[in-house]
This record gives structure tokens, C-alpha cells and sequence, in this order.
């Protein structure tokens, strides 16, 4: 079964009639067994499990908050790239320790709510070959094979790394659109903060905010950069897409790895589900940058932060897990440039880890303090290891 973001499962299904067999509008109860109010949560209504009749318009659907009779932000994802339509997003808000119902009502497309894209990825061609996504929270970017091949034939302007940059941005609105097109008229604009927040995290080569590496004897080895990239959606809930890397050698292990990445509204951290083979061990970074900050482990928590001084200011980045995926962690420090990075070991299951990774910066206001970033963190851990209960009558 497909996963939400913090592995929210629609548990059953089942078509309700009245006794003149007339159908009648689904109801969704979603179950919150926490002792903490729960939001930016996602559930995902899959079309094949709604049985609809040749009549029923999938992309009519709405979802109706049934306290308030009022329709609550959805949005429709072709999930397997098919160009049909199959699966409807949308975010509840449920009471610590109670229940919440929706129900699933038909709509005409001019009846539904205006939105913003708030989650939003692109391949940014105009910029080398950056991949960069965002939501109302957080930003990133990782890189191409062009920038990859720059490196490679000593042309100015490249990057060759496979680890992911953080964007610090400090408004609620989507800024990559903005930022690419001051900085292609003014190369450097987006290293300047002009009231919306900068470039200003440098990655290098590191693991930067959640990359791949896989461990053998002491050494870390990761992947070049990405040789492909697909964007599945963007909208007001989610933005996901792939990324596909050259099979990379770790010390005689061929490991072939590919990223499927969302960020979902209201979230600070990018859900990664990796397909990898060749390891049963994928070891997650974050760059320690000069090894200056504080760090803070809680593996059998599932969860690793580093909180450090930043250009004047102050910044968390994080990686969480399940219980059951973290095994093991390391403060790897080394003389090497940008190689230095803490790192999370994660088990993989299946050939695929599944693992969240991000950050919050002191400017924008979201947890502007190392203790409200790692209570975040683990309110995300808790959240993932006890999904949401979704039922359907």
C-alpha cells in the first residue's frame, strides 16, 4: 500500500446505500491516538479505491469539513504518470486523542476553492541544471549532470555534488521562480537578502541537508550528481518528483539509487523514499559545515539535529526515521573540504529507506531556537510512527 507523508494509511474502504439504493456521499474519519493536535498531515485517497461508477467523475470530487459544511483545500495528483488522474490530497486538523469527519462530495470545477501553489517544484535549465522545490515552510536544490560535466571539463560554473542545498527563505510565498530570474539578469541576487530570505548554505560537495553516502571500513562514498529528473506534481498540498543517479561503486559494491522526493504544505522536511540496491545500510548527512554547532542524537527515537551559528544567525537542519529504520548514527569529522557531516545510519528494507530531512533558520521565525527545532523534530517522529487512523463508511 502507498504511503502518505508520516506513513498515513487509508485502512478500508466500504460503499454505504440506502434502502433504495441510491449512493451516498463517503465519510472519512480520521483518528488522532496522540496526545497532540495533528496538522500538515496528508492523507491520499487512491481513485481505485473509491469502486466509482463509468458516471462519476473522479476530479469532481471535494472534501466537505462535516462541522462546518465547508470545503477544505484538495488537490489531484497523477501519481504514476500516466496522465490520468488517481489519487486526491488533502490535510485534516484533528484534536489531541479524538476524531474528525469529512465527506467526499461531487463539485463543479468552478465551485472549488482558488489555491496557491505553495508546494512547487522545476528542472531550472536557465541555472546550469539545478532540480529545486519548496513549500510555504522551507527551499532546495540539488544538481545536474551539466553541472556535473562542467566540473569534469574545467569550465567555470559547475558543481559536482549529489548533496541537497537548503534555500533559506523567511516569507510564506513561493520564491524559486523570483530568485532564478533576479539572478539571471544579476548573477549572485539570490546570495543577497533582499527581504525574502538567500542562498547563503553552501553545500559543496558535503551531503548538505539529508544526501546519500554508503559506509565501508571508514570511508563515506555517495553518488555524482543527477543524470535524470521527472516531476510527478506541484499544487497546494504537495510537491513530488524523481531523481535518477549513475550507478556508483563503494569500494567494489555497485549501488544503483534513485529519489522519489515530496514536500508537503506546512512541513519543514522533505520526505525521501530511496530505491537503492547494493547496501543494506544507506548512511543520511548533514554538513557540519565549520564544526561549530551542537548535536543532539536520539536513534532509538529515530531522529539526529545539528543546530549551529550561521552568517550572523542561527540554523537547525535535521533527519527523522522510524523506529525501526535508524540504526546507528556518527560525528564524522575529517580535513577533507565539505566531507565533514553527521551522519544518520539508516536499514534498508526491501531495497528502499525511507527518511525525512531539513531545516529551519532563526530569521524566519518557525523554530528560532535549537530546543522549538528539536521539539519539532520530535513531534514529526511521533507523527510518523503513529499514523493518522483513516476510515472510510
Amino acid at each position: 500500500m502507498k504511503k502518505s507523508i508520516y506513513y498515513l494509511c487509508l485502512l478500508t474502504f466500504v460503499l454505504f446505500y440506502n434502502c433504495g439504493s441510491q449512493k451516498k456521499n463517503k465519510i472519512i474519519t480520521v483518528k488522532n491516538n496522540l496526545e497532540i493536535t495533528r496538522s500538515f498531515e496528508t492523507i491520499e485517497i487512491f481513485k481505485t479505491d473509491l469502486q466509482l461508477d463509468k458516471d462519476q467523475n473522479f476530479e469532481h470530487l471535494a472534501v466537505r469539513d462535516v462541522d462546518t459544511q465547508t470545503l477544505v483545500v484538495s488537490q489531484f495528483v497523477d501519481e504514476d504518470g500516466d496522465g490520468v488522474t488517481d489519487m486526491l490530497l488533502f490535510q485534516p486538523k484533528v484534536e489531541p486523542k479524538s476524531e474528525k469527519q469529512y465527506e467526499l462530495v461531487l463539485v463543479e470545477p468552478n465551485e472549488r476553492q482558488e489555491t496557491t501553489e505553495y508546494c512547487y517544484s522545476r528542472f531550472v535549465p536557465e541555472r546550469t541544471d539545478d532540480y529545486a522545490w519548496e513549500n510555504d515552510k522551507v527551499a532546495f536544490r540539488t544538481y545536474g549532470p551539466t553541472a556535473q560535466k562542467m566540473i569534469e571539463d574545467s569550465v567555470p560554473g559547475g558543481t559536482l555534488s549529489s548533496g541537497i542545498d537548503a534555500w533559506l527563505k523567511k516569507v510564506d510565498y513561493p520564491i524559486i521562480n523570483k530568485w532564478y530570474a533576479k539572478n539571471d539578469k544579476n548573477p549572485g541576487a539570490y546570495h543577497i537578502d533582499h527581504g525574502e530570505g538567500l542562498d547563503n548554505f553552501h553545500v559543496g560537495s558535503s551531503r548538505g541537508v539529508g544526501g546519500t553516502a554508503v559506509k565501508k571500513d571508514s570511508i563515506y562514498y555517495f553518488s555524482k550528481n543527477f543524470t535524470s529528473w521527472k516531476t510527478i506534481t506541484t499544487g497546494p498540498i504537495r510537491t513530488s518528483f524523481v531523481l535518477s543517479y549513475a550507478d556508483w561503486d563503494a569500494d567494489g559494491n555497485m549501488i544503483s539509487e534513485e529519489k522519489h522526493i515530496s514536500l508537503d504544505y506546512g512541513n519543514n522536511l522533505s520526505k525521501f523514499e530511496i530505491d537503492i540496491t547494493g547496501t543494506d545500510v544507506v548512511s543520511v548527512g548533514l554538513t557540519l559545515h565549520k564544526n561549530e554547532g551542537v548535536i543532539t542524537e536520539n536513534v532509538d527515537g529515530g531522529w539526529v539535529s545539528y543546530w549551529e551559528p550561521h552568517e550572523g544567525s542561527e540554523l537547525g537542519t535535521g533527519i527523522v526515521s522510524t523506529y525501526e529504520t535508524m540504526i546507528g548514527y556518527e560525528n564524522y569529522v575529517t580535513n577533507k573540504k565539505d566531507e565533514s557531516n553527521l551522519y544518520a545510519h539508516l536499514k534498508v528494507h526491501d531495497n528502499k529507506v525511507v527518511y525525512y530531512a531539513g531545516f529551519a533558520w532563526k530569521e524566519s521565525g518557525q523554530y528560532p531556537t535549537k530546543e522549538s527545532w528539536e521539539k519539532y523534530l520530535n513531534e514529526v517522529r511521533l507523527k510518523i510512527n503513529n499514523p493518522l487512523e483513516v476510515t472510510f463508511n
